[in-house]
Order: structure tokens, then C-alpha cells, then sequence
């Protein structure tokens, strides 16, 4: 998503991004889950730059990390636009793919699962203690709580093979102030669409910034010029 970032800087747009601990280039253990733990973080960031006097105007989040930023925004209505590209609504599916079949009973029987890559080597560890965390996770409950003052975009690839476009549409379903956009064609990680993908996000935020009746417990971030991408 560097090109969002690029994007963003060319608009007058200051942009912060960040991977989360064990993540990237971030120091610390990955942890498979760890949903609310990465809302936190994501906390503190925005209070770090909100006591340099730097004003939060959107958080963004890429995969995981759009269901981390809706987590936040259901937690705290103190941003006034949340995008997320590519989140999963349905956090019970997709895990097969990464942990084989019967992940459940052979993670109650061994206490954790060793992920590897195709070449056969190891990558990261699921405990069942992280695993559960996922399973936990209610992003539907999520949603609902989610205040109608917030402006949430949930962008999606129709041809994403990693999670399908069919959940992005449940996000539109039980988000109140939600606008919803499928780019044709679009894989998980925009390969070919990364254009398309900037332009969508950078009118949306224009529209935000520009409006007139944002809540007044928000005006301090209508101001703002400063961003947090956050991704995973």
C-alpha cells in the first residue's frame, strides 16, 4: 500500500504507517488473532499524535488491519473516518487455508499449530489461546456499535482469492454510515489497481474534510492533516 501512502503525501496529506509487534519491521512476537490487542496499539498511536498536536483525521486499515481499525472506531468515536480495504466480516472462515483440516482438535490436543510456508519452513506459531482470540472476535457486534457520525468506506476486490467480496457486503448490511465500493477485477493486495484503489479512498477523505456538519466533538479532526495508515 505504499502507493496509497505516495498518494496521499501528493494530496497535502500527512500520512504515519505501521506494522504491528512481529509484524513487518515492527520488533515483538506475531500473534496469530490479537484483534483487540492491535486496536490498542493503534490507540496509542493516535493519543501519541494527538498530544503532539497533531490532529486525526482518518485511520485506514489493509486486511486485518480493516478489521482492527472498525474495532477501534467501536471502542472510540473520536475519529471521524475509518477505511477499511479488504477486512474480513466472517473471521470463523479463511483459517483451514492457513492451519490445515481439523485445526481445532489437533490445537486442543498439542496446545498450538506450527504454520509453514510451502517450501516447508516455519513462518509462526498459533497457540490456542490466539486462535480463540480470532474466534472470539465480533465483528458483527462490532459493527452495530459502531457511531453514526463515523464515516466508514469498505473498499474490496471482486477478484480477492484471500478473503471473498461477499464480506464486504455484510459490512454494509450493519454499519450505519457506510459506503461501500468494489473495484472489478482486484485482488486482495490491488496488484494491478492500485490507481483506482488511491482515487477511491483520496474522494472519499476529500468528501469528509470538506463537510460542513461534522459533529462538534469531531471539528478538531475535520482540521486535521494527519493519518494513520494502519496495516497487517
Amino acid at each position: 500500500m505504499v502507493s496509497l501512502a505516495t498518494a496521499l503525501e501528493r494530496e497535502g496529506i500527512s500520512a504515519f504507517r505501521f506494522d504491528f509487534a512481529g509484524n513487518g519491521e515492527s520488533e515483538g512476537s506475531f500473534m496469530y488473532g490479537n484483534y483487540r490487542r492491535e486496536a490498542e496499539d493503534l490507540r496509542a498511536v493516535v493519543q501519541h499524535f494527538c498530544k503532539k498536536g497533531r490532529l486525526i483525521t482518518a485511520i485506514i486499515g489493509h486486511s486485518k488491519g480493516g478489521n482492527v481499525v472498525l474495532l477501534y472506531a467501536s471502542n472510540y468515536n473520536d475519529v471521524p473516518t475509518v477505511i477499511n480495504i479488504s477486512g474480513r466480516f466472517h473471521l470463523e472462515k479463511g483459517i483451514e487455508g492457513r492451519l490445515g483440516k481439523d485445526f481445532l482438535q489437533r490445537i486442543k490436543q498439542n496446545g498450538f499449530i506450527d504454520v509453514k510456508n510451502k517450501k516447508g519452513k516455519f513462518e509462526y506459531r498459533v497457540t490456542e489461546e490466539s486462535l480463540m482470540d480470532r474466534l472470539t472476535t465480533d465483528t458483527h457486534a462490532a459493527c452495530l456499535l459502531i457511531n453514526q457520525n463515523c464515516r466508514v468506506l469498505t473498499i474490496h476486490g471482486t477478484m480477492d482469492k484471500i478473503v471473498p467480496a461477499k464480506d464486504a457486503l455484510e459490512f454494509a448490511r450493519f454499519i450505519r454510515n457506510h459506503k461501500l465500493h468494489l473495484i472489478e477485477g482486484a485482488d486482495h493486495e490491488y496488484t494491478s489497481h492500485q490507481d483506482e484503489l488511491a482515487t477511491v479512498v483520496l474522494d472519499f477523505i476529500r468528501a469528509v474534510r470538506e463537510d460542513k456538519n461534522i459533529p462538534e466533538h469531531l471539528q478538531s479532526c475535520k482540521r486535521g492533516v494527519s493519518f494513520i495508515k494502519s496495516r497487517i
